[in-house]
C-alpha cells in the first residue's frame, strides 16, 4: 500500500491497538481502512485487508466473543448507554452558521482530518469540540454535519442512562463509554452534557458524584490524540470550570441574527412558492425565533400542501404566531402583540417598519385586501407603542 496520508490515520490507529494488544482496536480499524479503501477505489487491497480479518478472526478473538460494534450497556440495568445514528436516514438541509462559525468548524474539521501529521510532530490529545447555547440552535444537527464531514459513524451518549442508580456503577459506564470510543471509529456526541458535567460543582451533591465527575474528567484526558469528542449544552453557565479546560474548541450557537433567519428559510421553504420579499418579511416576523422553530413553521407549511391547501404567506404568519406561544416569548417580538386585535397587530407591524409592513404586504399577512389593511392602519392609534420601530433582528 502507498504511503498516502489520508490512510495514516487509521494504519497508526491499528499499530497502537496491536501493541497495546486491543484486538477490537485492531479489528476495527482494519476494517475501516479496508472501507475507505474502496470508497478511494482500491478494491484489491480492501478484500485483502478483509481477507486477513476473516482469515483471523478464530486466532484474534475468544469464540464466544461477538462481532465488533457491540454497544456498551448498564451492568445492572442493561440500559444502553450509546445509540448510533443512522446519517443516511436523516435528508435535512445543509447547516447554517455565521462566517465566524463556519471558522471554527472547518479548522476544527481540518485538525480532525490531520491526525497523522499531528502525532507526527508530536502533537497529542484527542479533538473536542463543546457546542452551547440555547435549545434549538443546531447543536445536534451540526454534529451530524461533523460526522457526515469525517465520512464517520456518529454516537450519541445517552447520559440519563450514564447515570446508574447505583452510583457505584456510574464510574464503571463511563468507563465503557469512552473504551467503545476509543476502539472505534467514530464521533462521540455528549448531548445535554451539563447533566453530568456540572455535578462536581454543585455544593448539594453527594461526594459519590463529585467522584464521578472527577472520573469523567479522567477518562476524558485519556483518550488517544485520534478521538474525536462533541459534546453539547444548553446550560454552559452549570459546566464545571475544569471541563472548559477539557476542550480545545468552543463554539456558542446562539438565536439566529436576521441574516442567517433569510438564509435558513431559503433552506427550508426552497419547495414552496415563496419569493424574495416573503423571505424577508419571515426572516423580520421570525425575530427571536430558534433554527429548530423556523424549520418547524416550514415543516407545518408543507404539511398544509399535503392535504390539499397551498401554502400562503398568511399560513406562514399564523404558524408563526402559534409556534412562539410557550418557552421563550420574551425574547420574539410577535409574542408581545399576542391578545391584540388585528389594527392593533397592523399598526405595529407598520411602525415596526414602514418599507417593509407596506399596506399591501399587511394584506398579504392577514388575508385581506389592501383598502382594508389601510383602514386598519389609519384607524387612531394608541399614544403608546406597542413595538419600537425597526427590527431589532
Amino acid at each position: 500500500m502507498k504511503s498516502d496520508i489520508r490512510f495514516m490515520n487509521e494504519l497508526f490507529r491499528i499499530v497502537n491497538g496491536a501493541l497495546r494488544l486491543d484486538v477490537d482496536k485492531v479489528r476495527n480499524y482494519t476494517a475501516f481502512l479496508a472501507d475507505k479503501l474502496e470508497k478511494d477505489g482500491d478494491a484489491a487491497s480492501a478484500g485483502r485487508l478483509r481477507k486477513m480479518l476473516d482469515e483471523s478472526d478464530h486466532q484474534l478473538r475468544p469464540a464466544d466473543a461477538s462481532f465488533r460494534r457491540t454497544l456498551p450497556v448498564d451492568t445492572d440495568s442493561r440500559f444502553p448507554l450509546i445509540e448510533r445514528v443512522n446519517l443516511k436516514a436523516i435528508d435535512e438541509p445543509p447547516v447554517v452558521l455565521s462566517q465566524d462559525q463556519w471558522d471554527v468548524v472547518n479548522e476544527f474539521l481540518s485538525i480532525a482530518k490531520s491526525h497523522a501529521q499531528a502525532d507526527a510532530q508530536g502533537i497529542t490529545g484527542s479533538i473536542n469540540l463543546l457546542m452551547y447555547g440555547p435549545p434549538g440552535s443546531g447543536k445536534s444537527r451540526l454534529a451530524r454535519h461533523i460526522a457526515r464531514e469525517l465520512d464517520l459513524e456518529l454516537y450519541v451518549a445517552r447520559l440519563d442512562g450514564l447515570i446508574s442508580s447505583f452510583l457505584g456503577s456510574t464510574s464503571k459506564n463511563i468507563r465503557a463509554l469512552f473504551d467503545f470510543a476509543a476502539k472505534t471509529p467514530c464521533v462521540l456526541f455528549l448531548d445535554e452534557f451539563d447533566a453530568i458535567a456540572k455535578l462536581r460543582g454543585d455544593s448539594q451533591e453527594l461526594g459519590e458524584l463529585k467522584r464521578v465527575v472527577n472520573s469523567f474528567l479522567q477518562n476524558l484526558d485519556a483518550m488517544d490524540s485520534q478521538s474525536i469528542i462533541l459534546a453539547a449544552t444548553n446550560h454552559q453557565e452549570l459546566l464545571d470550570s475544569a471541563v472548559w479546560r477539557r476542550f480545545g474548541y468552543r463554539l456558542e450557537l446562539d438565536f439566529p441574527g436576521i441574516e442567517i433567519r433569510s438564509q435558513m428559510w431559503l433552506q427550508f421553504l426552497r419547495s414552496l412558492d415563496f419569493d424574495n420579499d416573503d423571505i424577508d418579511l419571515l426572516a423580520d416576523l421570525s425575530d427571536g425565533f430558534s433554527g429548530s422553530d423556523i424549520e418547524e413553521v416550514s415543516r407545518r407549511l408543507k404539511r398544509r400542501r399535503v392535504i390539499g391547501h397551498p401554502p400562503q404567506l398568511k399560513d406562514a404568519f399564523q404558524i408563526l404566531q402559534n409556534i412562539g406561544i410557550g418557552e421563550g416569548e420574551k425574547r420574539r417580538f410577535l409574542s408581545q402583540l399576542r391578545g391584540k386585535n388585528e389594527h392593533l397587530i397592523a399598526q405595529a407591524l407598520r411602525r415596526r417598519n414602514k418599507a417593509l409592513y407596506s399596506t399591501a404586504t399587511l394584506g398579504r399577512l392577514f388575508g385581506v385586501s389592501k383598502a382594508t389593511a389601510h383602514r386598519w392602519t389609519s384607524m387612531n392609534a394608541p399614544t403608546k407603542h406597542i413595538l419600537t420601530e425597526g427590527s431589532n433582528g
